[in-house]
């Protein structure tokens, strides 16, 4: 069993194909998951980790359901 990334909006693009059951280490944070992904860490500045606003340094792990969002402007 692996977690669950949703990328939104402009980092859709970064969405592997195993986004339902992405494999993770023990001990995998979501700074390494995001390095892992390609992602460019300025482009996240929203993250969720089970539904809870979380830190880059959040560990994730097996079952954990993973969110990540750009900056969001707008006018």
């Amino acid at each position: 069993m692996g977690i669950e990334i949703k990328c939104f909006a402009t980092l859709a693009k970064f969405l592997p194909e195993n986004a339902a059951d992405y494999p993770v280490e023990p001990g995998e944070t979501v700074a390494s998951l995001i390095r892992k992904l390609g992602i460019p860490e300025k482009e996240v500045t929203l993250i969720f980790v089970n539904a809870l606003r979380s830190a880059p340094d959040s560990e994730v792990k097996d079952g954990d359901r993973v969110g990540l969002f750009p900056p969001v402007g707008g006018g």
